[in-house]
């Protein structure tokens, strides 16, 4: 280290500094922002849609039902849960679709087969 023969201190740029680090201040604005709460029936909807795949369709019928009575609340009160009364829509229209198809190409085997089994005879 040199010396400083006008008395400024150290002009080293390596110089450790061994002073304290300036005290943190913690400025608190206000309270933390308040969310809107999740809206009932759209989280109803979106389980109704959920466990539909097990019920055979029955509970994606009030999922389908559950997510346009959340949509039409959350447009008049604000709430949150837009995307959970969307999603409920969905697997409800989805899966009620594919227990009809179900269905119906199940009763249609039954009816082919039915038929197939009554024309045998011997000619």
């Amino acid at each position: 280290m040199a010396y400083d023969p006008y008395g400024y201190g150290s002009q080293d740029p390596y110089a450790q500094s061994y002073s304290q680090p300036p005290a943190v201040q913690h400025h608190y604005y206000g309270s933390a922002p308040v969310s809107a709460p999740t809206n009932g029936m759209a989280t109803a909807s979106m389980v109704c849609g959920l466990i539909g795949f097990v019920t055979c369709g029955l509970t994606s019928l009030l999922a389908i039902i559950f997510g346009h009575i959340a949509q039409s609340q959350i447009k008049r009160t604000g709430e949150g849960g837009h995307g959970l009364a969307i999603a409920g829509l969905i697997l409800g229209y989805l899966v009620t679709a594919g227990w009809i198809v179900f269905w119906f190409l199940y009763f249609l085997g039954l009816a082919m087969f039915a038929a197939e089994a009554g024309s045998t005879g011997t000619y």
